[in-house]
């Protein structure tokens, strides 16, 4: 066999084993030549996320309730209105007793 003929069976095991491992790796090569990375199927990685994503739903849930109760009946327009709705209230069953009272 000639040296010319080893090289190109060396070149053609060599580019075969970088072509294997660029599918492994999820190399892929558009139309356009580009590289990229294809994206994966796992059956598991769709269902931890899926997970992680219900996981996060939930603590935002809770993130929001725990603000509301931080800030709702604390601030100075809570208490105002807090204090007018008790003085309606009062107001409102302060015309009724004198009517009781008056009979």
């Amino acid at each position: 066999m000639s040296s010319w003929a080893i090289v190109a069976i060396a070149g053609i095991i060599i580019w075969g084993i970088v072509e294997i491992a660029r599918a492994r790796a999820g190399i892929i090569t558009d139309e356009d030549g580009n590289q990229k990375i294809a994206k994966r199927k796992d059956e598991k990685s769709k269902a931890e996320l899926m997970a992680a994503k219900r996981e996060l739903a939930d603590l935002k849930e809770r993130v929001k309730v725990l603000e509301r109760i931080a800030t709702d009946g604390n601030t100075t327009d809570a208490r105002e209105r807090a204090r007018i709705a008790a003085e309606i209230e009062a107001l409102r069953g302060l015309p009724a007793a004198k009517e009781e009272q008056s009979e």
